[in-house]
């Protein structure tokens, strides 16, 4: 539902309210739904006004970043949704003979389906996707891998990790690496205008301090 629509259902409703005598709730009926509603939740919206650039250079990199951080992302929003169903499946699971059979389950599947594609990133594409597997697992690539060797025989991007050379270690900071506030303001536009589907991050991020903080210095 756009945000016209939406406007326009509140002007709606605020004049019923405030020509109705009784004290009935006013209901809303929305399109696609057969429950009337006395009120619409709305999503948080952030009011994202354009970066400042200090140069040429600043803005050309921010348009690389966008170009890998969009690429990656889903692949970290997998992650994540992999990591939950595993710690969901693994805490019903008393056997460890059959956590043991379950996490190679789940590892030939990712393998089958997303090991190609992993190893056609390029070194700056893995680095950001394992930053992204930070911020949206709130665990390090390492930590991951160490946590669940014993479930999951090898984390599934970590062969693709190991041919660019890549630190496993890496955390996502926006507050102290610029390239991650680039990211990160990349991220909540895409969310924006729904070109990426929002997935709420493991790590506690304020976008507006973020940014004041890059842009005070």
């Amino acid at each position: 539902m756009t945000l016209r629509i939406i406007l326009l259902l509140l002007i709606v409703y605020n004049g019923y309210s405030q020509n109705n005598t009784d004290e009935q709730p006013a209901y809303i009926f929305v399109e696609g739904d057969s429950i009337p509603k006395t009120a619409i939740e709305l999503n948080e919206i952030l009011i994202l006004n354009r970066l400042k650039f200090s140069s040429k250079e600043d803005i050309k990199n921010y348009y690389l970043i966008k170009r890998r951080t969009l690429k990656v992302y889903d692949y970290a929003k997998l992650a994540s949704e992999r990591l939950d169903s595993l710690e969901s499946r693994f805490s019903r699971i008393v056997s460890k003979r059959e956590r043991k059979r379950y996490a190679k389950l789940v590892q030939k599947y990712i393998d089958n389906e997303f090991s190609e594609e992993l190893k056609k990133l390029s070194r700056s594409e893995g680095r950001i996707l394992i930053k992204l597997i930070h911020r949206q697992t709130g665990s390090t690539a390492f930590d991951l891998i160490k946590n669940l060797r014993s479930g999951w025989n090898a984390f599934w991007f970590n062969n693709t990790a190991k041919l660019f050379d890549l630190s496993l270690k890496s955390e996502f900071d926006p507050y102290s690496n610029k390239a991650d506030f680039y990211v990160e303001d990349i991220l909540q536009r895409a969310f924006q205008n729904e070109q990426l589907e929002r997935q709420p991050s493991r790590l506690e991020l304020d976008y507006y301090n973020i940014r004041s903080k890059w842009e005070n210095n």
